[in-house]
């Protein structure tokens, strides 16, 4: 499969990732009388990433994350030769999806921006945590999402089950963290969002390319030390079933 194939697979997946996500706290979190809550919203972008990863995780390897792509990069996982592709390729795609959700919320006459699904601290955390506690968040959960992604990718871990495992740690990852920083584990998903908004949302997008990049690095780097064993490339784990 050629790089520009898998590229196009990655935009698709982290829209898909994006547009349900988001959309979902978007317009269903809060919803009069039905709203989904914080464990709506979670299941949601747990649900994104374990469809998109059936779909095309034999195809790409399914990353919809810059800070997943180069935590694979440095557990030798993913080539570095392959990451700006990729990481162009998702940043495109969650704006993208940033954008239909926009085009959508225009559609209601009485429509309020609020924050946009942003991610943020301080004054724009959900729950007004300081940037100390939105950073240790983000790093630890998303060196754990990697640890996860990396165990259940093995080749010694049980076949077929990874996209479940990695919904699944992604639901918990924001069960944990959307009163911290509304969870963003994901510079990709945090960028498409703040584009829309401008203001303190940019200003704040620095913590949520740093932070989730460090905690990838963190778990490739744990995973590698104590964990791994030579292994063959995320797309060829993610392929078989």
């Amino acid at each position: 499969m050629s790089l520009l194939k898998r590229s196009i697979a990655e935009m698709f997946g982290t829209f898909w990732l994006v547009f349900g996500g988001c959309g979902a706290a978007i317009f269903a979190a809060a919803y009069p009388g039905l709203g989904i809550g914080f464990a709506g919203v979670a299941l949601a972008f747990g649900l994104t990433v374990l469809t998109m990863a059936f779909a095309i995780g034999h195809i790409s390897g399914c990353h919809l994350n810059p800070a997943i792509s180069v935590g694979l990069v440095v557990a030798k996982r993913f080539p570095l030769k392959e990451l700006p592709a990729y990481v162009v390729a998702q940043v495109v795609g969650a704006i993208f999806a940033s954008g239909a959700l926009f085009e959508i919320l225009l559609g209601k006459p009485d429509y309020v921006l609020g924050n946009f699904a942003c991610n943020g601290y301080g004054a724009h955390s959900p729950g007004g945590y300081s940037l100390e506690s939105c950073f240790i968040t983000e790093v630890v959960c998303t060196a754990f999402f990697l640890i996860v992604i990396l165990g259940s990718t093995d080749e010694r871990a049980p076949k077929g089950f990874a996209p479940i495992a990695i919904g699944l740690v992604l639901t918990l990852i924001h069960l944990i963290s959307i009163p911290v920083t509304n969870t963003s584990v994901n510079p990709a998903r945090s960028t498409g969002q703040a584009l829309f908004v401008h203001g303190w949302a940019l200003s704040q997008l620095w913590l949520f390319w740093l932070a989730p990049i460090l905690g990838a690095i963190a778990g490739a780097v744990i995973s590698s030390v104590f964990f791994a064993a030579p292994q063959e490339p995320i797309r060829e784990a993610m392929s078989k079933g």
